[in-house]
Parts: structure tokens; C-alpha cells; sequence
């Protein structure tokens, strides 16, 4: 992989959406001491003090990946990252759909997924990354943030972090494992608990994630539930 360090930008992923296509195949990684204007999903912004987390995006051409089954992308990256913070914190690690990774109800990482088409396929991927590594304090609204130094009470060097999750990364994306892994680690997995939609909250048995990404869940009824992203909130 080739690595572009920047000592601050306004979002790593807008720096890869800027670079220019070559016929290499090798990703390339920004990482970033500081965004001015990170971003969450939707309009979320994303809080990261200077210099004490993981803020990158890897921007690559996936091979032979059709833009129906662009969802293996996010199962990937959440695989590889809750992998790696596994091998840090031990147990308790969780992939909260689509891609948040959660250690006990807090979220430690989030993932923001750009893709860009050529016909059926996906020509390049820009895989953002937010993850709290060093943060002591958090000072936002965000109801459940927590870092990897709040975890363990250590501080870690970043750069070799990003390497391993990347070089996991690539291997989940040819591992026909990983979408058994992933559902292995989905948060709330066939427990029942609060969501809520546009007809307000309900109880909800978390059944299963399909290829596409769509959420399955049974409620209290006995009714299936099914929905795409932003269609409904896990009440945390």
C-alpha cells in the first residue's frame, strides 16, 4: 500500500475523491493528524482531537466487484477492524450495523463508504475511517463515544495501526469468510431490544444482515421487519 500522511486536511476521503486514477492497483492510504470537517454519516460530523486518533481513508480499485454486491466492501473493513481491536482490548467487540464498531454500548469507530460506478462495477472505493485511540475527553453530544486508551490505560502509536487493519482489510475482501465473520460479530444479535423507525420505537429481535446490506429483525409480533440504511435507530 502506498501511505500519504497530511499533518491536516478537511476530510480524508474528499483528498482521496481528489486524486487522480492511475492503472495501478495498489490502494492508497490518507491518514491525517487533524480534519477540519469530518465527517459521520449523513450530517454528522465526526470529533477527533489533534494528533490522538485514526482518521484515514483507503481509496482503491476492487476488482471483479459488482456494484450489487458493493455491501462486501463494509463487511469487510468492519471485519478487519474489529479484528484488529480485538487483538487490543480482548473481548466485547461488536460491529453495530452497517459499520460501527462498538466495544460493550460505546462506539470506538465509524466507516463511511464513497463508491464510484462504471456500469456494473465498482471502478474505485473510498473506505473513511474514524477510530478513537488515544482521546481522553470527549466533548461533543455524541451519547457513547470511547477510545482504545480509555479501554486499556495505554497509548499507541497509530501508524502501525493503520497498516494492520488495511493489510486485514485486503484479505477480508477476498475471504469468503468474511461475511460469516461479520454476522458472527453483529451487535445485538438475536436479542431483543429498542429501535426505532418512522412509525416510532419497538422491540425487535435482530435476526440477520442480508448480502445487500438490509437489516432483518422480528418484533415482539412476530413480524419481520426489513430495512436499508437510515431506515431505522438503534435506541442505545
Amino acid at each position: 500500500m502506498r501511505l500519504i500522511h497530511l499533518a491536516e486536511t478537511d476530510s480524508t476521503n474528499r483528498y482521496g475523491r481528489d486524486l487522480a486514477v492511475g492503472s495501478a492497483q495498489e490502494p492508497v492510504v490518507i491518514w491525517t493528524d487533524y480534519q477540519t470537517a469530518g465527517r459521520g454519516c449523513g450530517a454528522n460530523t465526526w470529533e477527533s482531537e489533534r494528533g490522538k486518533n485514526l482518521l484515514f481513508s483507503v481509496v482503491l480499485s476492487p476488482a471483479g466487484i459488482t456494484a450489487s454486491r458493493q455491501f462486501l466492501i463494509s463487511m469487510a473493513m468492519s471485519v478487519a477492524i474489529c479484528s484488529v481491536v480485538a487483538d487490543v482490548v480482548g473481548k466485547g467487540v461488536s460491529i453495530k450495523w452497517p459499520n460501527d464498531i462498538y466495544v460493550g454500548d460505546c462506539k470506538l469507530c465509524g466507516i463511511l463508504i464513497e463508491h464510484q460506478l462504471s456500469g456494473s462495477l465498482i471502478r474505485r472505493s473510498i473506505v473513511g475511517v474514524g477510530l478513537n485511540v488515544n482521546q481522553q475527553r470527549f466533548l461533543s453530544n455524541a451519547p457513547n463515544p470511547v477510545s482504545l486508551s480509555q479501554l486499556t490505560g495505554q497509548t499507541y502509536d497509530r501508524e502501525p495501526l493503520i497498516v494492520a487493519i488495511v493489510r486485514r482489510f485486503l484479505s477480508c475482501l477476498t475471504d469468503a469468510q468474511t461475511p460469516a465473520r461479520y454476522r458472527e460479530h453483529l451487535y445485538r444479535k438475536g436479542l431483543t431490544a429498542s429501535y426505532r423507525d418512522g412509525q416510532g420505537e419497538f422491540q425487535a429481535r435482530l435476526v440477520d444482515v442480508a448480502d445487500d446490506g438490509h437489516l432483518w429483525l422480528v418484533d415482539t409480533a412476530g413480524r419481520q421487519r426489513t430495512y436499508a440504511f437510515k431506515e431505522v435507530q438503534f435506541v442505545v
